[in-house]
């Protein structure tokens, strides 16, 4: 089931077919014994923090405006949660060439999305303010629902994680992307004030409860696995969005994902991109899975 759920998060019908195991021996922009190469390994943790990134992406209301009025969010959230997903594994995981052709195409999408918030405030895709927020929120949801839900991560290893984002954020044109979690923190001091409740972040949980994501008996964990992205959120940015503590999983639902998660993390999909990557540069297909 779990093979089966990362390839329904990764394969898109119609769209492209990237190859993790070519060129032989090109390095990713992450080096493959880089704390990112371990967190992006898990498919529990990678959706849960997945979730709460876009939460609060969604609670900028330029940001806002600009994901839920440009993209395909409210007619696809499955293939639009895939193509994202698969965009991540291309840069944490795919040969630096690869990557660095998707991310040029990415900047180029962005150059052409453009508009009015509802309260007349102008926004850019690419503007690197939001540019920079967008990036601040995948690094802090990816990092904290590994560190929660999977293994405990030091602060060392966080700021790691942070510092290895800025090469691939630099290309996606975040150049004010944080580099490490004091960092993060300043960011997201400075940007509380301008975060606002809204109905649409309801409108994207009711998606991502009620589009089935994963098959079989783990279908039985999506609904749990948003109200632990829920709770992953700083408790400012909760009580801004008037997200009480029925968003919150219960001690139960936890403790099932957390165990989840760490199964996943000791299970190597030869086909998932992780172990591609580590066939392309010559390790064991379960090298990461081996790793601690």
């Amino acid at each position: 089931m779990l093979r089966r759920s990362v390839r329904n998060l990764i394969e898109i019908p119609g769209g492209p077919r990237i190859d993790f195991t070519v060129p032989v021996d090109e390095p990713a922009l992450a080096a493959a014994d880089s704390v990112s190469w371990r967190v992006f390994k898990n498919p529990v943790s990678l959706f849960v923090g997945g979730i709460t990134a876009v939460i609060l992406e969604l609670a900028e209301p330029r940001v806002r405006s600009g994901v839920w009025d440009h993209s395909s969010f409210r007619t696809d959230p499955l293939g639009r949660l895939k193509r994202t997903g698969l965009a991540a594994m291309v840069t944490v995981y795919g040969a630096r060439s690869v990557a660095e052709a998707m991310i040029a195409g990415v900047g180029r999408q962005h150059a052409r999305v453009a508009g009015t918030t509802p309260d007349g405030a102008a926004y850019r895709a690419d503007d690197t303010a939001l540019l920079d927020w967008v990036q601040a929120t995948a690094s802090f949801g990816f990092l904290e629902a590994y560190h929660a839900l999977v293994a405990p991560l030091s602060d060392a290893d966080k700021d790691r994680f942070y510092a290895e984002a800025r090469p691939a954020a630099r290309l996606y044109g975040a150049t004010g992307a944080p580099a490490s979690r004091a960092a993060w923190e300043a960011q997201l001091a400075a940007m509380l004030p301008r975060l606002e409740p809204s109905a649409i972040v309801l409108e994207f949980l009711d998606l991502m409860r009620e589009t089935k994501v994963a098959p079989g008996a783990l279908s039985l964990l999506q609904r749990p696995l948003i109200r632990a992205a829920v709770g992953l959120l700083p408790e400012a940015v909760r009580e801004v969005l008037g997200l009480g503590p029925e968003w919150l999983p219960r001690p139960f639902e936890f403790k099932a994902i957390a165990l989840a998660g760490r199964l996943a993390d000791r299970i190597a999909i030869a086909e998932a991109p992780p172990a591609q990557a580590c066939v392309r540069m010559g390790l064991p297909v379960d090298w990461l899975y081996r790793r601690r």
